[in-house]
């Protein structure tokens, strides 16, 4: 059983993920009716192509701060003095790969550039280095304070969006991107003031040592083999689909993805223990291990059979302009249990250093994602991207949990 400082992480940190749950939807549902399925689906396409290009601003480095102040706090300055400024390198140029991506996928057609400028600043420039703010407080054990930092920016985006849409304001996407862009300036603001002490003087700052760039790069593309799983499949709906068809599904997706909250409260909970001892092959830590996948798999089970019956409801909540959201969710709730495990094997495989293994499988599946989106839009349209996440998440999920429970322990029981 899940017990002691991990039980009691958890219900912590499923009270903030509650909450971001509860800002997420309100949001999300302010967004979508205030814009419509066309700008909506133009808008949700641009955002996630920021989110999976800002993934990989840290290059890797924010990870590598969990992971070294986990074991030993007196790391923390040595890993920043490289991490910022590599951070801001990588957004920089990472910055003007996503308006070149934007540019070909048509959306400074459909979206103003002060539109894109701003989400493209919000989440490839400030959202990394606030990740970094965010995972000192994780690695010290502060879970739930570090997700509650996280909520920040959302907050201040709800309060935006609500703004917007009970006042009936011309120009809604200008005047909420231009909000959306405050919010994470002014969460970086107060990351900065809550840090447990000042980041290093950047007269100490460097780029990393070779060895750094090494290890660093493996986190890296995990942190873009985490985020692409999620995000992809919205900036494909853009290109492969209708764009009114492509707002109906971002939202749908949406809102199965903000289902996952409480599956996430188990993994940012059990982490830092994680780290620590998933290496060591015991009986306790086989455990913990079968726990979390049963845990896992029964929460996110109960979860989807609630938003099946659910779904209606949410598609009324949106407005008649969401046709044919209901369904979309209801398929898409096939996807949720094998999502959570995805998730919590892939975090699993990180703590124990079996980088490249994740990386293989995840980007098996985004590669899959790719191949069968592109074959099954044409065939089923709306339906073809929803039944390829559904089978690349189940691909991930399985390979994944079998490296976790089955192999490593294989291998334990030979070595005895």
């Amino acid at each position: 059983m899940l017990k002691g400082p991990i039980a009691l992480g958890t219900i912590r940190t499923s009270f903030v993920l509650g909450l971001r749950l509860f800002i997420q939807a309100g949001t999300l549902l302010l967004v979508a009716r205030m814009l419509g399925p066309e700008e909506f689906g133009a808008f949700a396409g641009i955002a996630s192509l920021a989110v999976l290009l800002g993934a990989l601003s840290t290059f890797g480095t924010n990870l590598i701060l969990l992971g070294e102040v986990s074991s030993d706090t007196a790391t923390r300055n040595t890993v920043l003095s490289y991490a910022i400024p590599t951070t801001l390198m990588c957004g920089s140029l990472l910055f003007a790969v996503y308006m070149a991506i934007a540019h070909w996928l048509l959306l400074g057609n459909r979206l103003p550039w002060n539109v894109l400028l701003a989400i493209g600043i919000a989440e490839v420039l400030l959202q990394p280095l606030f990740s970094l703010m965010s995972s000192e407080h994780h690695a010290l054990g502060r879970v739930a304070r570090a997700q509650l930092m996280q909520n920040v920016p959302l907050v201040l985006r709800l309060l935006t969006a609500g703004i917007i849409f009970f006042l009936d304001l011309r120009l809604a996407i200008d005047i909420y991107t231009g909000g959306y862009l405050v919010a994470s300036a002014l969460a970086v603001l107060l990351g900065a003031y809550y840090l447990p002490e000042r980041w290093p003087n950047w007269q100490c700052w460097h780029l990393p040592k070779v060895e750094e760039w090494r290890r660093s790069f493996g986190y890296a593309v995990i942190n873009i083999s985490k985020s692409v799983p999620a995000e992809l499949d919205k900036t494909l709906a853009v290109k492969l689909l209708p764009i009114d068809a492509a707002g109906i599904y971002a939202a749908g997706a949406r809102v199965v993805g903000a289902i996952t909250l409480p599956v996430a409260a188990l993994i940012l909970a059990a982490l830092p223990r994680l780290f620590r001892e998933v290496n060591q092959l015991s009986t306790r830590t086989k455990n913990l291990l079968v726990w979390m996948y049963v845990a896992t798999f029964a929460c996110s089970f109960i979860l989807a059979v609630i938003l099946w019956f659910v779904a209606p409801l949410i598609e009324m909540m949106f407005g008649e302009k969401y046709q044919q959201m209901s369904e979309i969710i209801r398929w898409l709730c096939f996807a949720v249990p094998g999502i959570s495990i995805r998730m919590i094997s892939g975090s699993i495989l990180v703590a124990s250093g079996s980088i490249n293994y994740r990386m293989l499988y995840e980007f098996s599946g985004i590669l899959l994602l790719l191949l069968l989106s592109i074959t099954l839009v044409p065939e089923f349209g709306i339906l073809g991207i929803v039944f390829s996440l559904v089978i690349s998440e189940w691909v991930m999920a399985v390979i994944g949990s079998w490296k976790t429970l089955y192999k490593p322990y294989i291998k334990g029981r030979a070595d005895v």
